[in-house]
């Protein structure tokens, strides 16, 4: 069973920076050493693309946009697709939505491309791992970090 270090309900703006750092490095992992990218970090991708676009309309945590609600934020999904969610924004509000989304995800991906490239040795031995053993624990993870 998971649980967490600590009790706590809440974020800050730069703990759900780190978060989508932290989730794009899969993605920026493969873009370095394979020179390719595949669908193994779709789900990563979805998370960080919600943590980055409920700061901007739910969070009130973009100096474009402001500290603003955007939508009812009651949504009820019905068969997998949002039908009754309210738009209370114009069309040019949801473009500037989706640019400062966007502006977040590539300022995390850029980040997560520069720890990576940082410690680039370290990435190839825990790759190394992954490819014996298919998963690595916290500890192991940390004993790669401290030598």
């Amino acid at each position: 069973m998971y649980r967490p270090s600590e009790d706590k309900s809440f974020m800050s703006k730069s703990e759900m920076e780190e978060t989508i750092v932290s989730l794009l490095g899969g993605r920026v992992a493969e873009s370095l050493i394979l020179d390719d990218i595949s669908t193994g970090a779709s789900n990563d991708i979805e998370r960080a693309s919600k943590i980055a676009r409920d700061m901007v309309s739910k969070y009130g945590m973009s100096d474009v946009v402001g500290a603003i609600m955007f939508g009812s934020g009651q949504e009820e999904v019905f068969l997998g697709r949002d039908f009754t969610q309210s738009k209370n924004y114009s069309e040019q509000t949801a473009s500037v939505i989706d640019a400062e989304t966007k502006n977040i995800i590539d300022k995390a991906y850029k980040r997560a491309e520069d720890i990576l490239r940082e410690h680039i040795d370290k990435l190839h031995v825990v790759a190394g791992i992954l490819l014996e053993k298919e998963k690595i624990d916290g500890e192991e993870f940390a004993k790669v970090f401290e030598g």
